[in-house]
């Protein structure tokens, strides 16, 4: 038998963030992001792929860059 490899990436590798209130997809952990953008950062949600990433962006907030809240 043998083993193939896979991508370098991790599962869920799209992040939805809030970060100075604004939503971003992006392809970093939370710790990743918050050393990058400072501590006003959460995440709403971690996918697979880009398009499901972008699916969930449009149905709860309209579109990246859109504005929300970590409260």
């Amino acid at each position: 038998m043998i083993a193939v490899a896979g991508p370098a990436w991790a599962a869920g590798e799209y992040g939805v963030f809030c970060a100075d209130n604004r939503i971003e997809i992006e392809m970093r952990t939370l710790e990743q992001e918050k050393t990058a953008r400072g501590s006003n950062v959460c995440q709403f949600g971690s996918f697979d792929y880009l398009s499901d990433a972008q699916s969930f962006v449009a149905k709860n907030f309209g579109s990246q860059g859109a504005a929300c809240s970590c409260k």
